[in-house]
């Protein structure tokens, strides 16, 4: 079968072995595989991308040296079944799957890995325990970005975001965008997007954001000096003295408990939940010195790079730092249910479709914020611009 193959940065279309499944596996056409982000990172940095997943035990992303099929987001269409499947969906049955697949005794990163060929070819392998049939007569264009949107479904869930809290979006390219769209199908009433790209800030618009801002033409925390959340330390010191006042003018009122039912319900001084989506050093010390007090900081954009921050300033304003990475089956399923019933429209993410002959120029093009969000590759397209 023809597949677009990595070898030492480069991206050549070349003919290699057809998959043939294994005990548990399903082979698939593929219809459609995005590009992602990290498939970005991993041509350029498989050995820093390899040497972190070594640190967690996982010692088989792909090396520079190594022939690696790319793609980690796709949609397809049932071929055939290995032994050991219960076969459960007829040959033709338009399908997502999450991209890890057992060979032999070890868990393998489809796409990720050289023992694991991913999307960018015209058939790929998958687990049929991790595989989901697509519902409502969704397109597989649509289906293809499951896996990409589930990565911020899994973000905003673990986030803790209210409806009535701020939600600010820093970064607005493929992940920034997802976490837009998802924050919107949870409900949340007020979104900030902030990028320097006016392309992205367009596109963050059509994904539901409430406010888009230019950072390089006012700052995207310039709106809460005059909001509900603190960003001056003396506002916060007037307000726990003015309150213990009130307090204890009150005979024999337990205010010591007065305040514990207040934090549990959520009535004390709390700052806005950002998500970091730009994945470059700095941007996590600038989120943590300019935030109000008691900013929930949730870092989804993966910065390759070693990264300072100042903890005593983290401290004294209280800001929580959390980080995401992926998402559980359950939410990649939830996923596909919101895409699918028409929660969640993650079209506007779409901005090409290329064939394999397409992919090098794709990764080229997509470093242009103006003109890319995510492309998506068909193998059965000639197209390649």
């Amino acid at each position: 079968m023809r597949a677009v193959v990595c070898r030492e940065t480069k991206l050549e279309v070349e003919e290699v072995a057809d998959p043939v499944p294994g005990p548990g596996q399903v082979l698939l056409e593929v219809v459609r595989g995005g590009i992602c982000g990290s498939d970005l990172h991993a041509r350029k940095h498989a050995d820093q991308l390899a040497d972190l997943a070594s640190g967690i035990g996982y010692h088989d992303v792909m090396r520079p040296h190594e022939s690696v099929v790319m793609g980690h987001e796709f949609s397809g269409r049932v071929l055939d079944y290995g032994p050991s499947t219960r076969k459960p969906w007829t040959v033709g049955t338009p399908v997502v799957s999450l991209p890890m697949i057992r060979m032999g005794d070890q868990v393998q990163m489809t796409g990720l890995s050289a023992k694991a060929p991913g999307a960018y070819a015209e058939r790929v392998l998958v687990q049929e325990s991790l595989t989901m049939d697509v519902p409502n007569g969704l397109s597989p264009e649509t289906a293809a970005l499951t896996e990409p949107m589930a990565v911020a479904w899994h973000a905003v869930r673990r986030s803790g975001v209210r409806k009535k809290e701020t939600a600010v979006v820093i970064g607005c390219g493929p992940i920034g965008l997802a976490v837009i769209l998802m924050l919107k199908a949870r409900g949340v009433r007020h979104v900030v997007a902030s990028d320097f790209s006016a392309g992205r800030r367009a596109l963050a618009e059509r994904c539901g954001a409430d406010v888009v801002i230019d950072p390089g033409a006012e700052s995207p925390w310039t709106g809460f000096e005059d909001s509900r959340y603190i960003t001056d330390a003396n506002d916060l010191f007037d307000l726990a003295l003015d309150t213990m006042g009130k307090l204890r003018r009150v005979p024999l009122l337990p205010w010591a408990r007065v305040l514990r039912a207040a934090e549990a319900a959520g009535a004390t001084p709390s700052g806005p939940v950002v998500f970091e989506c730009v994945g470059v050093p700095g941007i996590i010390d600038q989120v943590i010195n300019q935030a109000p007090l008691a900013t929930r900081v949730v870092v989804v954009g993966v910065c390759m790079e070693p990264d300072t921050i100042q903890p005593a300033m983290a401290i004294n304003k209280e800001i929580e730092l959390r980080f995401v990475f992926a998402y559980q089956p359950h939410e990649f399923h939830e996923t596909l249910r919101l895409i699918a019933d028409g929660t969640v429209d993650p079209t506007p993410l779409i901005t090409a479709t290329v064939g394999l002959d397409g992919v090098a120029g794709a990764f080229e093009a997509l470093g242009d914020p103006e003109r890319h969000a995510k492309i998506l590759v068909d193998p059965a397209s000639s197209a390649t611009v």
